[in-house]
């Protein structure tokens, strides 16, 4: 135990006091915050030392450093008494817990919660089922791409918006390489890799430089291809409609209209009635009754030339949809940013 020095008496038994006093406090504590309760007493703002170190000015002023120093090394022994007690503390409660009732290995284990899968894996599931049900199969391919699978091969030109910085996020390395803005470029690997008849749906993470609340920087796409040497936009109408209704329901109406992409040609766009006001007009269609949930297109014949198949003989629909927006459009969700949070107060709806 630290001895107060000498110089001013009736303080240095007043500190010697305020130690002894913390000892007794500290051997009575039954848990950790009894023991710092019981030296914050000491060592609080308001605690006893302070109160003991306003009184420094009524000694003689050769007598004052001295006793300065005993205060700044009694507040180190207290705190270090303190650190004693806690750890003594801890050890006597975890010989308590060993001193209980003996384990009975026989006993059940205890029910451990189980888990589900995120709503956008189990909707990404979900539009792989009803295409994997007509017959696709499943192509995945990298992240990472390079130029020409992931723009050019799919008659993006060189000036094409999405290749600028502000759409693209580009990687730092040799060989052009950016995380892919679409799944598109596994329509082209597996292309490249096998001919005709192709019928494949590809899930996947893509990378865009967005970010709000309809927007993500990282999202997730199911993109679909389907090639033959009898495919016409009959087939892609009669593919795309049949899933529109397995998804949303039989009674959901359909509608195309005409859009554009670099890599189909004829394009267009399907909207389905509003799932939240079944036409009627609300906040989610913004009034029209109708909302937009995925692209679709015959393949543009300068795709097939730059996978070296004959556009006159083949012909192939492609479309492309958003799992994030049908996980919203499903679960009635404002905002994407409440996928990425992993919020568990928000993810347990979903079990």
């Amino acid at each position: 135990m630290t001895q107060p020095d000498q110089q001013a008496p009736d303080l240095a038994a007043e500190l010697h006091a305020l130690l002894e006093r913390l000892d007794a406090d500290l051997a009575a504590a039954h848990n950790a915050e009894e023991a710092r309760a019981a030296a914050a007493k000491l060592l609080g703002k308001k605690g006893a030392l302070t109160a003991l170190q306003k009184k420094l000015g009524t000694l003689p002023a050769p007598e004052r450093p001295a006793f300065g120093a005993s205060l700044n090394r009694a507040k180190d022994d207290a705190a270090s008494r303190l650190e004693n007690r806690l750890t003594t503390l801890e050890r006597e409660a975890f010989e308590r817990s060993l001193s209980g009732p003996p384990l009975d290995p026989t006993l059940p284990p205890r029910g451990l919660p189980h888990g589900h899968a995120h709503p956008l894996m189990s909707t990404m599931h979900d539009i792989v089922d009803i295409f994997g049900r007509m017959g696709f199969q499943v192509a995945e391919g990298p992240e990472v791409e390079d130029d020409f699978h992931n723009f050019e091969a799919l008659n993006f030109p060189p000036d094409h918006p999405a290749r600028d910085m502000q759409d693209t996020l580009f990687v730092d390395a040799p060989g052009n390489l950016l995380m892919r803005t679409h799944t598109s470029p596994v329509q082209i690997r597996t292309m490249l890799a096998q001919q005709p008849p192709v019928r494949v749906v590809i899930p996947g993470a893509v990378y865009r430089h967005d970010d709000d609340a309809t927007h993500s920087p990282r999202f997730f796409q199911v993109e679909g291809l389907l090639v033959d040497d009898h495919t016409t936009l009959a087939d892609l109408k009669g593919c795309l409609t049949l899933f529109v209704q397995e998804f949303f329901g039989a009674d959901v109406s359909v509608r195309f209209r005409a859009s554009f992409f670099p890599f189909t040609e004829p394009s267009g766009e399907i909207d389905c009635r509003c799932v939240v006001c079944r036409g009627k007009g609300c906040r989610v269609c913004k009034g029209s009754g109708w909302l937009e949930i995925l692209g679709c297109g015959m393949v543009d014949p300068a795709v097939f030339r730059h996978v070296g198949y004959d556009p006159e003989k083949w012909q192939g629909f492609a479309f492309g949809m958003g799992v994030d927006r049908l996980a919203m459009l499903r679960h009635g969700m404002s905002d994407i940013r409440l996928l990425y949070e992993n919020d568990l107060r928000f993810l347990r709806q979903f079990q």
